[in-house]
């Protein structure tokens, strides 16, 4: 029987020969490995009738089945969607759904303050209550990795004013983490939706607060208010059911009914599919390292289990000028964890020489 080598017990204390390090790694969020989703490339995904009168996909024309992002509207009364005799329009259930999970316990009642006390404008009327009327942007998940990567994201909102029907005027909107703290809230930090791109701010949220933006959850929540005031389209459309890609629906004004599904997210979609319109993120992902350091020492790792390496019943040593120093190569390393299962093998560019008048520290570096 060969003579076998030993093991040696790692201190995975962190700081003794464990030592890990986290990174932030970024990359273009949509799923054909692109920053930017341009107007001329977004259509709406195929969604059954009863899902479109809660939210609206968002598609790439190359993949129209993957949704890359979802728009939703929400309204504590219920604006936008048929309202029958004792019930709950859908506008109002998602207001309350999304006051329930982004809002602190003691603020759900109150609902959204995002452009509460800013001051009145020639363009809208100073808001002294909650936004009653809210636009929700969702992140797919699987595109967003761990969180969207704040302070470089830029949304393109393009429609008309007045009887326009060229869609030339334009918002364009980041968030202010740059030059801002954040909010904490139940789900991570909470930044505002300023004017601006890519996280530089042109107008700051004191002056005019279009909405919250949520990077741990993928969420964007905007002042219909805000959003009115900056692009409320035509006169005419806002009494218009929105479709997709219609120039009467190209501004977010709409009118306060309640006996119709007026499609009011579909509104959202249209300013970005306007001219100039566009919606430009990356995603953020955690990447954790582990480096392991294994230190050999002298008395450690000089004999193999190769067969070869020995000669005779007695075992006795292959190369006679080996005894009292006998030479080995260490080739590989293997960890394992407390139950003796292996969970990674490292293997070395280079043979490295080792014997009783040697020592040697190995680096393992894991990367998760």
């Amino acid at each position: 029987m060969a003579i076998a080598g030993g093991n040696i017990t790692l201190d995975s204390t962190e700081g003794m020969d464990r030592i890990t390090q986290t990174d932030k790694v970024t990359s273009p969020y949509h799923s054909n490995g692109d920053t930017e989703l341009l107007a001329a490339s977004i259509v709406t995904s195929s969604l059954t009738d009863t899902n479109e009168t809660y939210f609206f996909g968002i598609s790439n024309s190359s993949t129209p089945t993957v949704e890359e992002w979802n728009v939703a509207f929400g309204s504590t009364n219920g604006y936008g969607h048929n309202v029958e005799s004792n019930t709950k329009s859908e506008s109002e259930a998602i207001y309350k759904q999304y006051a329930s999970m982004l809002l602190a316990p003691t603020e759900v009642t109150g609902g959204f303050h995002i452009s509460a006390g800013k001051s009145k404008t020639t363009e809208r009327t100073a808001i002294t209550g909650k936004d009653e009327e809210i636009y929700i942007l969702s992140a797919r998940r699987s595109n967003m990795k761990d969180r969207l990567n704040k302070g470089t994201w830029t949304i393109t909102l393009s429609g008309s004013r007045g009887t326009d029907l060229v869609g030339a005027h334009k918002l364009e909107l980041t968030d202010d983490s740059v030059n801002s703290s954040p909010t904490a809230t139940p789900v991570g930090d909470r930044y505002n939706i300023v004017g601006g791109t890519a996280g530089t701010v042109a107008t700051a949220s004191t002056v005019t607060n279009f909405g919250f933006f949520y990077p741990d959850v993928g969420i964007m929540v905007f002042s219909a208010a805000e959003l009115s005031a900056s692009i409320p389209g035509t006169t005419a459309g806002a009494l218009d059911i929105a479709a997709f890609n219609s120039a009467s629906s190209r501004g977010f004004h709409f009118t306060q009914n309640t006996t119709a599904d007026l499609k009011p997210a579909l509104r959202f979609i249209n300013c970005l599919k306007a001219p100039e319109g566009k919606i430009s993120f990356r995603d953020e992902e955690d990447q954790v390292s582990a480096q392991y350091f294994c230190r050999v020492r002298s008395g450690q790792m000089n004999f193999s289990n190769n067969p070869t390496f020995v000669s005779g019943s007695l075992n006795e040593l292959r190369q006679k000028t080996m005894k009292g120093n006998p030479t080995t190569f260490i080739s590989s390393v293997q960890l394992y964890n407390t139950t003796g299962e292996m969970v990674a093998v490292g293997n070395l560019s280079t043979p490295l020489k080792k014997n009783f008048s040697s020592e040697a520290t190995i680096k393992v570096k894991l990367t998760y």
